[in-house]
Order: C-alpha cells, then structure tokens, then sequence
C-alpha cells in the first residue's frame, strides 16, 4: 500500500507530537512530508532530523531590529541557536513566517494536512488547503468555529474531505459511519464538567490558575484547558459539529459524563442511538482522521483492554449554565452566526489569556465575553479579511472590558 503523505502544522505541540507517535507505530502506512511549528526550536529540529520532510517551517518571527537578524524567539531559549542551525542547514526546504504555513497546507506531494496549529494563525492555511482539495484533519477550532462557511463552502467546491480530529467529532463521525443522509434526529455531545463540575458559584468565585489547569481527564494545553473548565470549550465543539456534519444548532445537545468513557451519540429518526465509547487517548482520533476513516491496527502495548464490568456504573447529568454562562454564550454565538462566533473566540482568547496572568477573576471571563458580544454584535460573513478585521476588533473590546474590571477590583 502506498503511504499517506502528511502535513503537519503544529508538530511540536500535544496533537502534533501524539500524531508523530502514529506516524511512528504505523511507518508503512505514513509518511511526514511536512512539518510546522511556532517557538519550539530545537524539538522541531529534532523532529525533521527524525521523519525528514521535504519542507520545515518556523512560524516564529525574528528578532526586533537590534537583535541578531535570524535568532528564533523567546530570546536565550536553550540550545535554540544550535537548532535554528540545524533546521537551516538540513536536507529540506526551510520557510520561516505564518505565511508559510499555506505553502505548506497546499503542498503537491501531501495527501493530508493535519491542522494541529492552536488560535485563528491556522485559518488562512485551512481555508487554502480547502480550496486546494486536500484532505484536511482537524484539530484547529478556530477554523470552523469562526470561518467554517468558509471553509466548508470551498471544501464542497474543490472536493476536499474534512475530518475531526477532537475526540467528540471523531465519535459523531463514527457513529454516522453506514447511515443515509436524513436518518439522524440529533447529535449529543459529552462533555466531562471539568474540575469545577460540582462546585458552587460561590465557591468558584475562588478559582486561581492551579486548579483550573488540573482537568480531571485531559491532559491539554493551558488554554483548551480553561475553557474546558468553563465550559466554552463544548459550545465551541457544537459549532464545529453544526459545520462538520451540516447539523442545525437547534438539534446538538451538549450532556455532562464525568468519566469520558461515551465520547458523544448520535440519536437516529427511529429513535435508536449510538455511542462511541473509549479510554480517552487522542491516538485513535488522529490515527483515523489521517487514515480518512479507515481502521488501522493498534500497536500500542500500552493500551489497557476495556471491559465494561470494571467500569461499573456510568453517569450523565444537564449541563448548568448558571454556573457555567460561557456554555450559553457559545451556543447562543452560533445560533446568531455570521461574525459572532469570531467575536466570542477573540474575546474568550484574551479573557482566558488575562486570567492565567492572574489578572482577572474566573467567573470574570464570561462576563468579557458577554460585553464584548453585546458591544459587537454580528454581521455576515464575506470573507477571510473580514474575519480577522472583526478579530482585532474584539480583542481591543475585550481588553478594554478586562482593563475595567481591573480598575473596579
């Protein structure tokens, strides 16, 4: 069989570097042909010396006038210098710039691009890659949460294929696997409920950094990982999943299941349902999302066999938006549509970025949120530039409702 030539943006971080695990226990099955990351030097230099991909790139800028013209950020990075050396020097083709990561997303040889880049850097590229007609596996929620009209309007035109890589996608995709078009009534998306699943508000109103990032299931970056605790992180799966699937909002329902064990359900016209089920491990999804769907062996020696005995009792309980707004300030973005789900995004980025700098409370980022909703409002979609103009917009709101709320404090 001939491998499956992949690209991957955001090789150096948790999706990308568990998708080169894949890459490494199925070598006859794919090949890296392409490789992307932002300010992790020397492991991006370790991973091009291992899998040898046609091109590399370093999306990090240089530095500032004054400071040697090719030096990587963060300044003093150890061994930085020596890998930029090496990424420069190497058998491969060496871009540098966000610009480059469409070059990369349209790249002849690639058959998959795996978009694993985190924030709205990575649309351009999926939008490119779209209208390419790669196939693209996605990990990048900005993609579609803020320009998923137009990224799947290109994917129909070009023939592109879009497949989730998030773990409640991948089980919707599943479950959907052999069903006529028409036949579902309703998606269900699980959610965990975070660490803060049983607290009060008042309790809540205490929340520092620590125990946000401690997720009792998970183990993901700073940012998915607050808004997991929040809650936004599964408005914005509905939304993707209103994109993936072409599924009105109205029929997607989000439930809370503790354990992680039933990834999501799709419940049928006939009113029967199927679930997916699991240990969480983002391996399976990323295997299948570059395998476009196919079922491939797992080596993994590691894996624990799954026995629904030992489980014993599994719990599902309405989510509370109450205590957790930022779940019906999603769901509600994507029901108003157009640019509002970019405005949530940008104002839910800087919020989430200001409290983990400890300067503003974790009840605190619903209401940025909410503000910088209610001060934008929304529009339709026109295109990419548009986008990201509204973007902006809404970080400068958004910092302008965190610098009040720091001012009241």
């Amino acid at each position: 069989m001939q491998r499956t030539q992949v690209a991957i943006l955001g090789s150096t971080g948790s999706i990308g570097r568990q998708a080169l695990e894949v890459v490494r226990e199925q070598p006859g099955r794919f090949e890296v042909v392409a490789l992307a990351a932002g300010r992790s030097v020397p492991l991006l230099a370790d991973q091009a010396a291992e899998f040898r991909p046609q091109v590399v790139c370093l999306t990090a800028p240089s530095m500032p006038p004054g400071g040697p013209e090719d030096a990587p950020y963060p300044q003093g990075a150890p061994g930085a210098g020596e890998a930029l050396a090496r990424l420069q020097g190497g058998p491969w083709d060496f871009l540098r710039g966000e610009d480059a990561l469409t070059t990369l997303a349209t790249l002849a040889a690639a058959d998959v691009v795996l978009v694993a880049t985190s924030g709205r850097v990575a649309m351009p590229a999926t939008l490119a890659a779209a209208r390419a007609g790669k196939d693209v596996a996605l990990a990048n929620k900005e993609s579609l949460v803020i320009a998923g009209e137009l990224v799947t309007t290109a994917a129909r035109r070009s023939g592109a294929r879009l497949f989730p890589v998030d773990s409640e996608h991948s089980a919707l995709w599943q479950c959907l696997s052999g069903e006529p078009p028409g036949a579902v009534r309703r998606m269900i998306l699980t959610a965990s409920g975070g660490p803060f699943r049983a607290w009060s508000l008042e309790r809540m109103a205490g929340v520092d950094v620590t125990q946000a990032l401690a997720h009792p299931t998970w183990r993901m970056g700073p940012k998915i990982t607050v808004d997991s605790a929040t809650l936004m992180n599964k408005g914005l799966e509905a939304i993707e999943a209103h994109w993936l699937f072409d599924l009105p909002l109205q029929r997607l329902e989000v439930v809370v299941h503790p354990e992680s064990i039933v990834h999501s359900l799709v419940e049928f016209i006939d009113g029967s349902l199927k679930a997916q089920l699991g240990w969480p491990d983002m391996k399976l999804p990323i295997q299948l999302a570059l395998a476009g769907g196919q079922r491939l062996p797992r080596p993994d020696p590691e894996q624990r066999p799954f026995d629904l005995a030992s489980l014993g009792r599994l719990h599902f309980e309405p989510p509370d938006t109450a205590r957790f707004p930022c779940l019906g300030l999603a769901l509600g973005a994507g029901k108003e549509g157009g640019t509002a789900p970019a405005v949530l995004c940008a104002a839910d980025e800087v919020a989430v970025e200001q409290f983990l700098l400890g300067r503003l409370a974790f009840l605190d980022i619903a209401a940025v949120v909410d503000r910088t909703l209610q001060a934008l409002g929304s529009q339709p979609v026109v295109s990419l530039e548009q986008l990201l103009e509204v973007d902006a917009q809404a970080r400068r709101t958004a910092k302008m409702a965190c610098d009040g709320m720091l001012k009241v404090r």
